[in-house]
């Protein structure tokens, strides 16, 4: 009798959406092959030292306390937790509509449910390169045909963008939606100036896109104030903003929230199967952020993250190569580099780690293959005197390589 592999067994009963998948997660994201001991730098963890653990412990007992047979009971989402999204909103000129308002889990169950209301297979969205791969694996396992745009100093570069618009019109593609991360991006750091901004949204109007602005970072500005959201531009009708909890209280809490035009909306809501996000947790997240706390931990965080932004910055400038060309970020969790012709970003991380040091690669930044001398370092989840060591092992990797090329 001839056994048949289970993994051919069950290939026969995947969708495609699932068989992309699957293959996209193994072809797309090269991740370091780290030991135990390594002091990563590759992923934006947040700094466990700056949860706000008593916060979250007084605010689950205060909840346990109000009402617990509802609490744990089917419920919609706390209405406190989307006033305070509506305020914030508010608080940065946007004027909030509530239905156009909804509560997620996490902002990664947006990027998963959009291309589900948006994307037939074979259609174009258009992404920054380098991004964030997690969302462009949920695009492109739905089938979208990926278009890259750059990304520059100033963020995603609006001309090309404009040049991208104009060829699909002259061949009458229409691209589905723009992906930004306009505020300290992931993963370059960069920050969109405001004009850069009001220009991208008006070009998403004349061409009739959706603009998917994700905010993740938006909080953590270390020196610029906070800019504009896309939704208080011009032509905002055409923008889907999306924001979260998890870098200003903890990842794990997973809430987030997404605004945007009606019939986005209510589609997204439809896609949601599993309804709202529950009692217990949004009820959570409004009890910890009452009385201005909130605003107050999050000035700490962002005091915080600067402090170790600075001191990766200096060891950068101690330890790597004067012609490694590195961003000095304003906000966010990331320094993002540029590496010469003979430092190839993934063998020089090979080596890195055979030090005790790793980071992230650029090509897992793009969909298109690019990114072969580029570098995210994780200034966020390590210690300073771990990020020191960490940037000296990857500049000793740097000589090293050096060394056995010449």
């Amino acid at each position: 009798m001839t056994i048949v592999p289970e993994r051919t067994q069950y290939d026969l009963l995947f969708s495609q959406q699932a068989q992309r998948g699957a293959h996209l997660s193994s072809i797309l994201v090269d991740l370091p092959n780290e030991k135990p001991d390594t002091i990563s730098l590759a992923f934006g963890d947040a700094d466990p030292h700056v949860f706000p653990t008593r916060e979250i412990t007084a605010s689950v007992h205060g909840v346990l306390t109000e009402d617990v047979d509802a609490i744990l009971n089917y419920a919609p989402a706390d209405k406190r937790l989307l006033d305070l999204v509506q305020n914030r909103l508010e608080r940065r000129g946007v004027a909030v509509n509530p239905s156009q308002l909804m509560i997620t889990y996490g902002s990664s169950q947006v990027l998963g449910l959009l291309p589900q209301i948006l994307v037939e297979p074979g259609e174009t969205i258009i992404v920054e390169g380098p991004t964030f791969l997690g969302a462009v694996e949920y695009f492109a396992a739905a089938g979208a045909r990926v278009e890259t745009v750059p990304v520059g100093p100033n963020g995603m570069d609006i001309d090309a963008l404009a040049s991208c618009l104009a060829d699909l019109q002259r061949r009458n593609i229409q691209p589905k939606f723009i992906y930004t991360i306009p505020t300290f991006q992931n993963p370059t750091g960069t920050l969109m100036p405001a004009s850069a901004r009001a220009r991208l949204v008006a070009l998403a109007a004349e061409y009739g896109v959706l603009v998917v602005e994700d905010d993740a970072y938006g909080d953590l500005h270390f020196k610029a104030e906070m800019l504009p959201s896309m939704l208080t531009l011009p032509g905002s009708e055409w923008v889907l903003h999306i924001g979260t909890f998890s870098k200003i209280l903890a990842p794990g809490v997973r809430m987030a929230w997404a605004y945007g035009p009606p019939a986005v909306m209510k589609r997204l809501r439809a896609f949601k199967s599993e309804s709202d996000c529950g009692t217990f947790v949004t009820r959570l997240v409004s009890h910890m952020a009452q009385d201005g706390w909130l605003d107050r931990h999050i000035g700490m965080l962002q005091s915080h993250y600067a402090a170790k932004s600075a001191a990766m910055v200096q060891a950068i400038a101690e330890y790597f190569p004067a012609d490694v060309r590195t961003n000095i970020p304003e906000g966010g969790f990331f320094v993002y580099g540029y590496l010469p012709n003979d430092l190839p970003a993934v063998a020089l991380n090979d080596v890195a780690i055979r030090r005790g040091a790793s980071f992230l690669p650029g090509t897992t930044g793009y969909a298109n293959g690019q990114g072969t001398h580029e570098m995210r370092i994780a200034f966020s989840f390590q210690t300073v005197p771990h990020l020191v060591k960490g940037i000296a092992h990857i500049g000793a990797a740097m000589r090293e390589m050096r060394a056995k090329n010449s």
